[in-house]
């Protein structure tokens, strides 16, 4: 298991409503993240479309798909970590789809059992096509699922436990993701904890929230993190990789 792995949040891509029309310089950010990253001693990188919102519930234009392929093969080229895919805000298939023609090791899943209510309507898990795909693709790809993932709200009575035991020995996950309420912000430890529990020994990484300050503690609990917001310029999420943070945070994680 990774348990440092950076988050690479592409800028918007083609198709999406805020485009500039700059492809060339939205993959060199990215590469040049990636390799910041990389230089840092992060242990693996996740690739997503962050800037594409308003997300798609389900199934992303081709035109996404054909963008974030280049995205990934580049910067597979810019750093040699393992790769990890996340088609927001929760094309799996197409996240497998990348996988298989770029190599990457991960994809990542937002719902993959289950319902969860967010911005994009309700969303509903497809474990039964991912895993035939995957089969069918012939992949190795590690398929690593959020449950009860930020900027959601799970139906009523739905309990971590639940969710985590149904996403792991219904859905087939092989690691499960724990986040905050929203991007940026720190999980409740008492459910990772309850997760960690309920996982039936696959690993448990914390997919919000974690930073300098808290990473040492949270990797007491959880087997690896997720880290984006923390390691950018001020803070910012849609800002580049600052060396020296990301430098920082893994020295603090160490």
């Amino acid at each position: 298991m990774n348990r440092l792995i950076g988050v690479v949040h592409l800028g918007p891509l083609p198709g999406a409503p805020g485009f500039d029309g700059d492809f060339p310089a939205c993959l060199a950010a990215a590469s040049s993240d990636a390799r910041l990253l990389a230089e840092a001693g992060f242990d693996a990188l996740v690739v997503e479309n962050f800037g594409d919102a308003p997300f798609y519930a389900d199934q992303v234009p081709a035109v996404t798909v054909a963008a974030m392929t280049r995205a990934v093969a580049e910067i597979a080229e810019a750093a040699p970590l393992p790769i990890g895919v996340n088609v927001l805000r929760n094309d799996a298939r197409s996240a497998l789809s990348i996988a298989a023609a770029t190599g990457a090791a991960f994809i990542r899943v937002n719902v993959l059992s289950g319902t969860m209510t967010t911005d994009q309507g309700v969303i509903t898990g497809r474990a039964a096509e991912v895993m035939r795909l995957r089969r069918e693709l012939g992949l190795s790809t590690a398929v690593y699922a959020d449950v009860m993932v930020k900027h959601a709200v799970a139906p009523p009575g739905m309990t971590i436990e639940l969710a985590t035991a149904d996403t792991v020995k219904r859905g087939l996950a092989d690691a499960i993701i724990v986040s905050g309420e929203a991007t940026g912000a720190e999980p409740d430890l008492d459910l990772v904890r309850r997760a960690a529990a309920a996982a039936a020994g696959r690993p448990v990484l914390i997919g919000s929230g974690t930073t300098e300050a808290n990473v040492a503690a949270l990797l007491e609990v959880a087997d690896g993190v997720i880290v984006g917001t923390a390691l950018k310029v001020d803070g910012v999420t849609t800002n580049q990789v600052d060396p020296a943070r990301a430098e920082s945070f893994v020295k603090a994680a160490r």
